[in-house]
């Protein structure tokens, strides 16, 4: 029975792509599917793009590439990559001018057509409501802030530009687990209403498109997360798929992490809401007919999945502008140190209000006691700390009141309570973005989409 082995690339935006070598050295892969996007990464690149219209893309795929090219080339692993983000066709200009500088030839596949902001009011008119999918809101209560709008493309386009020749393919917004699912639908032939056979390897993607956390990384509370062995040099996830739909997760031998029975099954229910009827543009997976077996040495069978027909919307993620942000950090030690700094943000807050700043929202987070856990903190010894640290921050539609925080701080240093130290000083506001969550009929955009593939060297 034929088999492919696929291996995990990034997880975001910014991770390491060190593992990525022992996957190609020792794990024998045929493909690595790199994750470089979240909702949170677009509004990063449209930050960008602002700046230069020539970014958008993460500009962490030409040294990635780079680096991997060498050690994947001979070997004829293939890279699909959702690095593209809000500028494949840029992204593809900048690692085709990276590798001709190298001498190096490969072809490059480009998917794009999941890019809706100049079609939002077309698509409003041809029926498409693009309502808040939390709050039902209207989408005009936005439009006219509206800086990104991009759907979750599914499989079919990435098969496509693998049958085509491409060494790798650069999508912008798709499905985070289709990077997995469109190379284990052109290997292994699977159906476009396969149901079953593409609901395991779309689990099979969910289980590999965090990179460390599906062999050990971030693993587990109160002391298992210290039992998992040299996440220095944790090896990234592998998996080894059947026709069928059965896969095997493991690793590269020698790496470091954990592959077994708990820490898979712990990135099987990561970001999921409902185990039974997890949604992605190509299937809907049961999680709940899934089987883990630990066959030990790193290596745990996953069999047993049963899909149900795709959905008719596409998920569209959308971003606006949704005013400034203002923030400082300062500290203050003891005694009273928690009292000093509830007596400091009393004193902001007057000051703010005296100056006439428009303040929409303002946010104190004390860092080591309740910045991680919020309400749920306990905050029965605040009053013995040696030292506590705040961070007020303010949303504003004011970019002046944003800028102006900092500067409601330092006169505190010698004329508010004692013994205040560690002022970060007055840093200018920053554009928040907000998100949007919607749906789309999904032959509004499939009809849109489209694969280009380019030669590096002529």
């Amino acid at each position: 029975m034929k088999t492919v082995r696929i291996g995990a690339g990034l997880g975001f935006y910014g991770d390491s792509w060190l593992p990525i070598r022992a996957s190609l050295e020792h794990g024998e892969v045929q493909y690595i599917g790199s994750d470089h996007l979240a909702e949170l990464t677009l509004a990063i690149l449209r930050k960008d793009q602002s700046r230069d219209p020539a970014a958008g893309f993460t500009r962490d795929v030409v040294p990635m590439l780079t680096a991997l090219w060498p050690l994947a080339q001979p070997r004829g692993t293939r890279f699909v990559l959702n690095a593209g983000g809000l500028n494949p066709l840029g992204a593809r200009d900048a690692l085709v001018a990276a590798f001709r500088a190298r001498g190096w030839r490969a072809r490059i596949a480009v998917v794009t057509g999941d890019a809706l902001l100049d079609r939002v009011d077309e698509l409003r008119e041809a029926g498409e409501a693009l309502a808040h999918l939390d709050t039902g809101a209207a989408i005009a209560e936005v439009r006219d802030q509206l800086v990104f709008a991009n759907a979750y493309l599914g499989a079919k386009p990435i098969t496509e530009a693998l049958a085509a020749g491409a060494d790798i393919v650069l999508t912008g917004r798709v499905a985070d687990a289709a990077l997995f699912l469109g190379p284990l639908v052109h290997e292994l032939g699977w159906a476009w209403d396969d149901w079953d056979r593409l609901a395991g390897g779309l689990a099979v993607g969910h289980l590999l498109e965090c990179s460390g956390q599906g062999s050990g990384g971030n693993f587990g509370s109160a002391g298992a997360w210290a039992t998992v062995p040299d996440l220095g040099h944790i090896g990234y996830p592998i998996a080894e798929v059947s026709a069928d739909g059965t896969a095997v997760i493991t690793k590269a031998p020698g790496t470091g992490g954990r592959v077994d029975f708990d820490t898979v099954r712990q990135q099987l229910l990561y970001e999921v809401h409902d185990p039974h009827r997890y949604f992605s543009p190509d299937v809907v997976l049961d999680m709940g007919t899934l089987r883990l077996e630990d066959l030990g040495g790193d290596r745990v069978r996953v069999s047993g999945a049963t899909g149900q027909p795709r959905p008719d919307t596409l998920k569209v993620v959308a971003g606006y502008e949704d005013g400034w942000m203002g923030s400082t950090v300062v500290g203050f030690c003891w005694p009273d140190a928690w009292a000093k700094a509830e007596a400091a943000v009393a004193l902001v807050k007057q000051s703010l209000a005296e100056a006439g700043a428009a303040v929409d929202e303002f946010l104190v987070e004390h860092l080591g006691l309740d910045a991680f856990l919020g309400p749920h903190a306990d905050l029965s010894g605040r009053g013995t700390l040696n030292e506590v640290w705040i961070r007020v921050a303010i949303r504003t539609r004011d970019k002046a009141v944003a800028d102006s925080l900092g500067r409601h701080f330092p006169w505190l240093a010698l004329s508010g309570p004692p013994y205040m130290g560690g002022f970060h000083g007055i840093t200018p506001g920053s554009r928040l973005l907000g998100l949007w969550p919607t749906r789309v009929a999904r032959e509004q955009v499939e009809r849109r989409v489209q694969v280009s593939v380019q030669d590096t060297l002529p």
